[in-house]
């Protein structure tokens, strides 16, 4: 933000011309440049540091070589006269909220949140995302910035433990688990961390927030999907996948599936959502997680491998498709199940041809790597 002054006379004016991306908001109001009022609240970026602004006026003593007694008006001034310049001083304004609309977040005079349910340490709650069997999510406000290589102000999202599952150890370990393994990880199709904290004998991950819609409801509100974009979400999942599972140590996500993968409504790119189950590849595993009709049958058994993960994009597809649950295509066949698709006309023969292999039972069966099966994918385009 810059100030420039102008006189005329004895008028002087102060001009407000904003050079930053973030904006300028004066008394409520967006200003790429204008004239300063006396007293007007200038805000420095939505969330930012909050300034008043107050012209002065100084004494100008006169002197006399008449004899006459010293005259002193009161003159405002230029700062480059040295005498005196506007003074900005930090100050919190009293804001009412008045003539917001229902629904805004945040006030449109003062740019403050309008309603805050709670505050868990700096993070102003505004309202509730979702409630899962482990998990509350909040949409907050974080009006502080802790490192200025990586800014964290602004809107974000807070994943609060459940207090029933705190007092599971299993399930405090896999809560711990997602924090631990999202502080890892860096790509553009994985939310990103910020912070992990206990307050009050509560845990708290907080992450990036991401503006979309998951698979699952974006087929129950819009209906099935054109094969071409169906194809081209799971490609992106399984390069999220190639990266996931070709780390130093690779992880299996164990939960892919449409309600665990958000397009976004910009890039129309998608992420992988929910790292509550992940686990290291080798590490042995007693605990049976996964969605039904989407989990490989190594998996619940308790041991799953990479291509448990390439699994899921089978019935995924299937459900992006036809917009029906995969379990229904899944039957018996002999000691094993299998999707049969024949006679699935939303689903074209070498789309059904990938499904099928990529859910064979036997994991040895199926694509090996991530980037192999989106290769197969990409070439039923």
């Amino acid at each position: 933000m810059e100030l420039a002054g102008s006189q005329s006379g004895r008028i002087v004016q102060w001009h407000l011309i904003n050079h930053s991306s973030n904006g300028t908001f004066v008394d409520g109001y967006v200003m790429s440049q204008g004239i300063l009022p006396d007293g007007a609240t200038i805000q420095l970026a939505q969330g930012g540091p909050v300034l008043q602004f107050q012209v002065l006026t100084a004494s100008i003593v006169s002197r006399s070589t008449t004899g006459n007694p010293p005259q002193s008006p009161l003159l405002p001034v230029l700062p480059e006269i040295g005498v005196v310049s506007p003074a900005i001083s930090e100050k919190t304004p009293v804001c009412t909220h008045a003539g917001n609309a229902p629904g805004n977040l945040f006030c449109v005079r003062c740019g403050q949140p309008v309603r805050v349910e709670q505050t868990i340490r700096q993070y102003q709650v505004l309202r509730i995302l979702g409630r899962g069997g482990m998990g509350t999510t909040y949409l907050v406000w974080n009006p502080e910035i802790t490192n200025a290589a990586v800014p964290r102000a602004g809107l974000q999202v807070l994943k609060e433990m459940n207090a029933d599952m705190v007092r599971i150890p299993k399930a405090r370990e896999l809560f711990e688990r997602e924090a631990s393994t999202l502080k890892t990880l860096n790509h553009p199709g994985i939310p990103r961390f910020y912070d992990f904290f206990v307050e009050r004998g509560n845990k708290y991950l907080v992450m990036e927030l991401l503006h979309g819609q998951d698979l699952e409801k974006w087929v129950r509100r819009n209906g099935p999907v054109q094969v071409g974009q169906a194809i081209a979400w799971m490609i992106q999942t399984c390069e999220i996948l190639e990266y996931l599972h070709h780390r130093e140590m690779p992880i299996i996500h164990r939960d892919i599936k449409p309600g665990n993968l958000l397009v976004q409504n910009l890039t129309h790119r998608i992420v992988v959502l929910d790292f509550g189950a992940v686990k290291a590849a080798g590490m042995p595993s007693r605990t049976r997680i996964g969605a039904e009709g989407y989990s490989a049958p190594e998996q619940n058994q308790g041991r799953p491998v990479t291509q448990s993960d390439l699994y899921a994009i089978g019935p995924s597809l299937v459900f992006l498709l036809t917009g029906e649950a995969p379990l229904r295509f899944l039957k018996r066949r002999g000691p094993v199940q299998k999707f049969l698709l024949e006679g699935v006309a939303a689903i074209p023969l070498p789309v059904r041809k990938v499904i099928e292999r990529t859910t064979e039972p036997y994991a040895g069966d199926r694509y090996q790597t991530a980037r192999e099966l989106a290769q197969a994918l990409a070439q039923c385009l």
